[in-house]
């Protein structure tokens, strides 16, 4: 019989884990508050599965070095808070055209520049969306337990190798340094999903190139004997750079449909006593843990409150969103910065619901109590 594997563990440490049974071989970075955990755990841990961690000389050079493993073959990530994020954005970008799969995980401070180093916050979520310049496919997830984490840190790895692109993991500090109680899967239990890989032998292989049917193109590892250049220019089949403006738009129309024709395989999110609800709280991460909090104590108080978490952030669940406010008189959306994912439902609701915000911005939890008053008022 299998014994649990049942750890008190820190949701940082859960993300290391979870990395671990994806199978990340490589990690780069460098260390900053509140997500150096990441990179502690991963430096004692990657050696001993045959891996390989490195800190860099700072963040750019982290997301650099990261793409570089996995050009090489390897599954891998880094890890940063809010300034280190900004950092790697230029390398981001370069990820995304060149459909390099690799994780980015961002342990959310308060900002901005250095903020408080040590406070919480989710003043990042529109910076997931749009911080490289430029369109470009975004996957993005966010975990409201260390349980949770661990779990999506695994999703992460096969979106990313599944659609070949960079993939978020948005933690925030209260999640990145919570401690809970986690049983940890046998890794039987765990789906692992990994790159498409060119045939062997194909003398004819193309980086860039998709089949008939296909989206996603297959990816060889530099060392596997094939012959390919990879550039953050816009570029043809073989990935040298191309000027054609019929190349650029068959390309990036290609790279956004990775996004644009999966939604139903991307996109997940959880929902509490909606279909009765005349308020819902959509909430994320460990702000959703009050928000749920708050919820119960309406619930007990004879008043009709649900809550959405959208769990993935990025392609945000706008169908589902666009339905519940068809029979909801309000939705509230309690979130750690001073007004961002609210913008996103206010887009998708266009009036058929009202909407409030409640944030906050100075480092401090929003507390149940906080979501719970604003339920009242717009009850």
């Amino acid at each position: 019989m299998k014994k649990n594997n049942i750890k008190l563990m820190q949701g940082n440490e859960a993300c290391v884990e979870g990395a671990l049974a994806a199978g990340m071989k490589f990690y780069a970075g460098y260390p900053i508050t509140p997500s150096t955990e990441i990179a502690e755990v991963s430096a004692q841990k990657l050696p001993r599965v045959g891996g390989k961690f490195i800190q860099m000389e700072d963040e750019i050079a982290g997301m650099a070095a990261a793409i570089g493993g996995s050009l090489a073959g390897l599954k891998s990530m880094t890890a940063t808070s809010g300034p280190g994020f900004s950092l790697k954005q230029e390398n981001i970008g370069y990820a995304a055209l060149a459909e390099i799969p690799v994780v980015i995980v961002n342990v959310q401070r308060s900002g901005p520049s250095t903020g408080l180093p040590t406070a919480p916050s989710q003043g990042d979520i529109m910076q997931a969306k749009w911080g490289t310049h430029g369109d470009h496919p975004v996957i993005a997830l966010c975990p409201s337990s260390v349980k949770e984490t661990f779990d999506l840190t695994v999703r992460s790895f096969n979106l990313a190798e599944k659609y070949r692109m960079p993939v978020f993991l948005m933690l925030d500090e209260v999640v990145g340094h919570m401690r809970e109680k986690i049983e940890i899967p046998d890794a039987s239990e765990i789906e692992i999903y990994d790159r498409l890989k060119p045939t062997p032998g194909d003398e004819n292989y193309a980086p860039y190139r998709v089949e008939e049917g296909q989206i996603v193109p297959a990816m060889a590892a530099y060392g596997d004997g094939y012959r390919f250049h990879v550039t953050g220019l816009i570029h043809d089949e073989s990935g040298f750079p191309s000027n054609s403006t019929e190349v650029a738009q068959t390309l990036m129309t290609r790279i956004m449909k990775k996004i644009e024709d999966n939604v139903d395989d991307i996109i997940t999110y959880e929902e509490n006593n909606v279909d009765d609800a005349e308020i819902i709280v959509l909430s994320y991460g460990g702000t959703a843990r009050s928000a749920k909090s708050a919820m119960k104590k309406a619930r007990e108080m004879g008043l009709k409150v649900g809550l959405f978490r959208p769990i993935t952030i990025w392609p945000f669940p706008e169908d589902r969103v666009k339905e519940l406010a068809k029979n909801a008189k309000a939705i509230i959306v309690a979130e750690m910065n001073y007004g961002q994912l609210v913008l996103e439902v206010e887009r998708v609701v266009k009036g058929a619901a009202d909407i409030y915000h409640v944030g906050k911005i100075n480092g401090e939890v929003i507390s149940p109590d906080e979501i719970l008053s604003k339920i009242k008022e717009v009850i």
